[in-house]
C-alpha cells in the first residue's frame, strides 16, 4: 500500500497470521493490553473495523486500527515496537489510517490519548488533530484521564 523511504516499511491490512506479532507489540506498549481474542474478533466479526500493520521484511513492527461508522473514523489503537519508535512508523500508520478513512467516506477522525502521553499528542497535533475534551478516569489501569482529539479529514 504505502512505503516509508527510510527502512522499506510497508503498510498492509492486518491478517490473522499477524496476531502473534501484534500481541507481542501490544504487551510491550500498554499496561492493559488487548487480548488475542479481542483482535481476532475485530478482524473476523466487526464489520466497522479496519486494522493495518507496518512491516519490515516479514516482521510486524507496528499496527493501528480504527472503526468506520458512517462518516466518522475512531482510532482504536496505534502501537510500534519499542526499538522502532521515533522512526516515523507511527506517523506512517496514522497517515495510512487517515487515507483509508477518507477513501471510505469519513469526514472526521477522533481518538483518545493518555493525558501524560505527550509524544503521541504531538504526533496527532502534527497530523491536524486538536484537543476538544477530556474523558475523566478513562484508563482502567490507573484512572488517568484521556484527551479527546478530533480532526477534519477534508482539511488534512
Amino acid at each position: 500500500m504505502e512505503k516509508a523511504s527510510q527502512e522499506k516499511v510497508t503498510i498492509e491490512l492486518m491478517k490473522l497470521e499477524d496476531l502473534d506479532q501484534v500481541i507481542e507489540i501490544e504487551k510491550l506498549s500498554f499496561t492493559n493490553p488487548w487480548s488475542r481474542n479481542a483482535f481476532f474478533l475485530e478482524l473476523t466479526d466487526n464489520h466497522f473495523s479496519t486494522y493495518i500493520v507496518a512491516r519490515i521484511n516479514e516482521k510486524v513492527v507496528g499496527y493501528a486500527g480504527m472503526w468506520l461508522i458512517l462518516d466518522e473514523a475512531h482510532v482504536t489503537n496505534v502501537a510500534v515496537l519499542p526499538e522502532y519508535r521515533g522512526k516515523g512508523i507511527g506517523e506512517l500508520l496514522m497517515r495510512s489510517l487517515m487515507r483509508i478513512a477518507r477513501e471510505n467516506g469519513a469526514k472526521a477522525m477522533t481518538l483518545e490519548v493518555r493525558k501524560s502521553n505527550y509524544v503521541a499528542q504531538n504526533l496527532y497535533s502534527k497530523l491536524g488533530f486538536e484537543p476538544v475534551g477530556i474523558r475523566r478516569g478513562y484508563y482502567t489501569d490507573n484512572r488517568e484521564d484521556a484527551v479527546i482529539m478530533w480532526t477534519n479529514l477534508n482539511e488534512t
